[in-house]
Parts: C-alpha cells; structure tokens; sequence
C-alpha cells in the first residue's frame, strides 16, 4: 500500500511545484544566480529527503571531504530509481544529471530537470548523444557538476552491468575530475520488492577524485575499467538479499 502513495506523491508534488514553476523568470530576473541555484537545489532536496524518509529507509553517506570545490563529474552505479534522490538530498553540491531522453516527456519534471541543466541523452540516436554528450562537457565547463550512471540503466540489484565507455568523455574534454560513488542497496527499497516499497539501510562511499587532465590515450581508454573497479571495492556483496 506504501507503494501507491509514494507514486501518489511524487504526482501531487509534481503538480503543486507548477506555481514555483511559474516563478521561475521573476526569481531568474531577481536572484544572483547563486541564489536562483539554492532556489532549485532547496526544491530537488526537499522532495527527495521527504520520498526517503517516506519510504522508512535511512542513508549513510561516507567521504564527503573528497569533493572538490570547483564542478565534478560524479560516477555511480545505479541499483534503484532512489539513487537520483540520493544525490540531490545527501550530495551538498548544485548538480544536474545525464538522464535517459524518455524523461524529457514528462512536462512539468522536464522543466525542473532543465533548471537543474540536466542532459537528455538518447543513446538510439548517434547524432543526438554526440549532442547531449557536447551540452554536458559545456555544463562542465560552465562550473556545473553533472552525475551520470554508466550502466545506461537499473542493475535493480548489487551486480554492477557493464559500463558504456562514451559518457567518460564528459569528463576528459571537459578536463575536470571524476569522482567515483558507490551506492549501496538502494534497490531494496522499491525494485527489489516486485514493486513494493520497504525500508532499508542505505550506504553511499564518496571516493577520492581522479584527475582528468594530463592523461595519455591509454589511460583514457582504461578509465571506466578504473573507476567501475573503484566503485565495486565498496560495494556490499554480503548478506545479499
């Protein structure tokens, strides 16, 4: 029954965000853009802690020292639709996120998704991925941590799948450091459950940054083997359930 009202929650806040939405060009007119970023990033962080904490489950986050000040691009494996939430409630870093180009059908969250510079990637067109992957390296650029998850979608478990090799170039263009995060058991809150939602004790490991800058073309190459091995030395394959 929890179930249905976390997607009845998530509906009702979509549709009562619709008047800050509304805000937007007076706030983008009135605000420095430091302040219009807190404006946002209060509105992503609010609506995750409170999906979360509905669901009952806890979040521990580890080596947040390890952020760098200036824009990352934050590398997790993806075990659960909660991972998003994850990042915007417990990651304390204006962020936006590579995301599957079905979101941007979804009017009133592709807008907020657009205010946070979320990229659209659609990874069944070449010519549109090239573009996404170009308006991510620009973000970057601009200062704008991005998030992606390299499995291309849910692993729904502790299993990492393969990581896509393309989206590290986000990072090698643009020049600016990986930071590794691995996310532990999220996927036993919801996907774990046949579509139930449970509690759990969520674990989240904030690695040290990898610097992108200098490296040589094999270096480059071996990079996803790198951070998806970094990632795995701290996942949870005990008591797996």
């Amino acid at each position: 029954m929890r179930s249905c009202w976390l997607y009845a929650r998530c509906l009702l806040w979509l549709i009562g965000t619709i008047p800050a939405q509304l805000s937007i060009p007076r706030k983008k007119k009135t605000l420095s853009p430091e302040a219009y970023d807190e404006f946002c990033e209060d509105v992503g962080r609010r609506f995750s802690v409170s999906q979360i904490k509905f669901t009952g489950s806890s979040v521990n986050v580890e080596g947040l020292e390890n952020i760098p000040e200036d824009a990352v691009l934050f590398v997790s494996n993806h075990q659960s639709y909660f991972d998003i939430g994850v990042f915007l409630a417990y990651i304390p870093k204006p962020l936006g996120f590579v995301a599957k180009a079905e979101l941007s059908k979804i009017p009133v969250l592709k807008r907020w998704m657009e205010e946070f510079r979320c990229v659209f990637l659609d990874r069944s067109d070449i010519k549109k991925s090239a573009k996404a992957i170009t308006q991510g390296i620009d973000i970057l650029k601009s200062g704008r941590s991005l998030v992606i998850f390299p499995e291309g979608t849910r692993s729904k478990g502790r299993d990492m799948l393969d990581f896509k090799a393309g989206s590290f170039k986000l990072a090698t263009k643009s020049k600016v450091p990986i930071v590794p995060v691995t996310i532990n058991d999220t996927y036993k809150i919801l996907e774990n459950n046949n579509g139930y939602v449970r509690s759990a004790e969520v674990h989240v490991y904030v690695h040290e940054p990898i610097s992108t800058r200098d490296l040589t073309t094999e270096e480059a190459a071996a990079l996803p083997g790198r951070v998806r091995d970094i990632i795995s030395s701290k996942l949870q394959y005990s008591n797996s359930g």
